[in-house]
């Protein structure tokens, strides 16, 4: 790989450490260490070519140009958790990415069944994932982060709500909520 190549492939990651909070490259291996997947069937669940997977994960692309794969990735993250705290069996996690290959997708805001509760109020995990998405669409990841440290000095609080909600992992955005629940 020559010299532009790299910087290219640098640029890319860092586009995508913004858009997505961390490099795809590394975002996808979780994936399929977690899930126990291999490229090809993560590649089928997302509803992505093979060679579209890989360019996303070496660098040679930056952006997932189709919002209902976006979807899905965060679909997969959520399960993924749930498959690590053991709340999902591998045996539904299988049936879970069966779903959610299917999905069609749309806006990331949209309801679902499967995000709300049984007396059918929005999760809490649906309201930060809400929040995650209203926040990263008007800002990167980067750009947040460099808010709340401007923000620290005056408004700790607020600093603490953008560093969370609006530049981490959904899990831990969750984990931050109901600790102050309690």
């Amino acid at each position: 790989m020559d010299a532009a190549q790299q910087e290219a492939t640098a640029r890319a990651r860092e586009l995508q450490r913004n858009w997505y909070g961390e490099p795809l490259g590394a975002l996808f291996r979780k994936l399929i260490d977690d899930l126990g997947l291999n490229q090809a069937r993560l590649a089928g669940v997302l509803g992505l070519s093979a060679p579209m997977l890989s360019q996303l994960m070496s660098g040679q692309r930056a952006k997932i140009g189709n919002p209902a794969v976006v979807q899905r990735v965060q679909l997969l993250q959520e399960l993924a958790g749930q498959v690590a705290d053991g709340s999902v069996s591998a045996a539904e996690a299988t049936e879970r990415m069966d779903e959610i290959k299917r999905s069609q997708g749309g806006s990331v805001l949209s309801n679902t069944t499967q995000t709300t509760s049984s007396s059918g109020a929005p999760t809490v995990k649906r309201v930060v994932r809400e929040i995650q998405s209203l926040l990263r669409s008007v800002a990167a990841a980067g750009d947040i982060i460099d808010a709340a440290d401007s923000l620290a000095p005056t408004h700790p609080e607020l600093a603490e709500f953008l560093r969370v909600y609006g530049a981490g992992r959904t899990s831990d955005a969750v984990a931050h909520y109901q600790s102050h629940q309690n």
